[in-house]
């Protein structure tokens, strides 16, 4: 297991609601330290993070967060904003309401929405998996793939589960080949992470490994 090669993979990520710049700020440090893909922030952090990185790191914020069930219009416009502001990566959360209503019209027309909206920068598409059915699961493979997203993701993190092995590996079978995987949500360690990367996953949401690195 090379721990240097997964934190390259990781999004190193904090989300939670009483997150302060000083951690924002630590967060992009460890983040450029550790050279990981990306740091995932809150949208109100975004700004300020692009201008204290610069180049050194890419920034990566979340739409749509944690619920998913704003209007499209909404996602659009914090998208643009989002992009305005210095993002470098999008991670939107779909409608799953909308998956158990079967509105796969509504669902494909956000997505290709926001896509465009990204202006050419990443696009990742979060399905909170612990919610869906197999066959939902399934089916948002093919409409992430239909609507031209880089990558599927597990999780929010914030939700009744996180990623499992079994739900990337589920994926990797279903999704178009230019759609990549990005796991997340309740990856604590190394061990899970490569676990995630055997299953088919090419990137990793996580905020416990490089605290682990720190630790020692």
């Amino acid at each position: 297991m090379d721990i240097d090669h997964i934190l390259t993979l990781c999004d190193h990520t904090l989300l939670k609601q009483e997150a302060t710049w000083d951690q924002i700020r630590t967060i992009c440090d460890d983040g450029r330290a550790c050279r990981c893909a990306s740091v995932c922030i809150p949208a109100s952090y975004v700004k300020q993070a692009s201008d204290y990185v610069g180049d050194g790191l890419k920034i990566c914020t979340v739409i749509g967060f944690p619920n998913g069930y704003s209007t499209t219009a909404v996602k659009v416009f914090e998208t643009e904003d989002a992009i305005r502001n210095g993002a470098d990566e999008i991670d939107m959360v779909i409608n799953v309401g909308w998956v158990k209503d079967q509105r796969w019209d509504d669902l494909l027309a956000e997505m290709k929405a926001i896509k465009a909206s990204c202006q050419g920068r990443i696009l990742k598409v979060i399905v909170e998996a612990c919610l869906l059915t197999e066959a939902e699961k399934i089916k948002m493979c093919q409409l992430v793939t239909e609507a031209g997203a880089d990558y599927i993701k597990t999780s929010t993190g914030f939700s009744t589960g996180g990623a499992a092995v079994a739900d990337v590996a589920l994926f990797k079978a279903h999704i178009g080949p230019d759609v990549k995987i990005k796991a997340a949500g309740g990856i604590h360690s190394f061990e899970e992470a490569q676990a995630m990367i055997d299953a088919g996953a090419s990137r990793i949401g996580a905020s416990a490994l490089v605290k682990l690195v720190k630790q020692g």
